[in-house]
């Protein structure tokens, strides 16, 4: 049955409200309505009383199913926003989070003073989400974006060419965990969010991402350090002389990282913390003290 764009909304808000609180709901709704139907909330909002088609009817319904189950809302929609980027997210990358914008923000402004024509590489890089706002906001870096999944690096393909990056964005598969290899040559300052959810929290992770985001994203060994301790040491031979190592980390894991680093022979130059208060990045350097 056809309904209006202003009944949609409400009926999708209503059937929300079972496991969100009002605000939630009505965006949740609005989101699925406009990228359902290709509108914006303006035109929505203007056309409320005009009837959608029955294809933009039958998809409401299946989304608020699928979300109102405890699928995320990014993966319903196939996108979501990450420092002013548009990018496509399916269930083989972790869902971009504002957590993350910490370390971005850190790498970010280290870049803007490296010397010219940078060379960065973003290491588990997933949608490519941290590696593609340093391409953005430092205009000659020369970013590459790697993992290990093929499938998440085809997405991060997808969103450089969606965010008109490709000249200066190559994606190539890498294994955090071995040996930096050979062909990537070397970078002024490597970024990375590994995976680093400790195996006791990995039983308590929310339905929502447990059974929706990628464990191999999420899963960073016992005590959650195992791909620090991997990056930190075979991933340093990719760095110039006095090069970056710029990390995210879990609540809690601060210290820990820090001391994976300087055993590794790097000099911790900043913590910074996210939007939330909780210390959330490490930047680093390799080899000697910025003179």
């Amino acid at each position: 049955m056809v309904k209006q764009y202003g009944e949609l909304y409400l009926d999708a808000r209503r059937a929300l409200l079972e496991t969100e609180d009002a605000q939630t709901a009505g965006m949740m709704a609005r989101h699925l309505l406009c990228r359902i139907s290709g509108k914006t909330q303006e035109s929505i909002l203007a056309d409320r009383d005009l009837y959608a088609s029955e294809e933009t009817c039958r998809r409401m319904h299946a989304a608020v199913r699928r979300l109102l189950d405890g699928e995320p809302l990014a993966y319903v929609l196939g996108e979501w926003e990450f420092y002013g980027l548009n990018l496509k997210v399916t269930p083989d990358v972790l869902i971009p989070r504002d957590d993350t914008v910490a370390v971005a923000e850190l790498a970010i402004r280290k870049g803007l003073f490296l010397d010219q024509d940078p060379r960065i590489l973003d290491l588990c890089c997933g949608s490519g989400c941290i590696g593609l706002a340093i391409a953005s906001r430092v205009k000659d870096a020369k970013v590459t974006l790697a993992d290990f999944s093929p499938e998440a690096l085809a997405v991060a393909k997808e969103n450089t060419l969606l965010n008109h990056l490709g000249g200066r964005v190559r994606c190539v598969q890498a294994d955090a965990r071995l040996r930096a290899p050979a062909f990537l040559g070397k970078y002024d300052m490597i970024v990375s969010n590994p995976p680093y959810v400790t195996g006791a929290e990995m039983e308590t992770l929310p339905h929502s991402v447990k059974d929706f985001e990628p464990h191999m994203a999420l899963y960073g060994g016992d005590d959650g350090l195992d791909f620090y301790r991997a990056i930190s040491e075979n991933f340093a031979p990719a760095l110039k002389p006095g090069g970056y190592l710029c990390y995210e980390f879990g609540m809690g894991q601060g210290d820990a990282v820090c001391r994976i680093l300087e055993e590794n022979g790097y000099t911790i130059l900043e913590r910074t913390r996210d939007y939330n208060g909780r210390e959330r990045a490490v930047l680093a350097q390799y080899g000697r003290k910025e003179g």
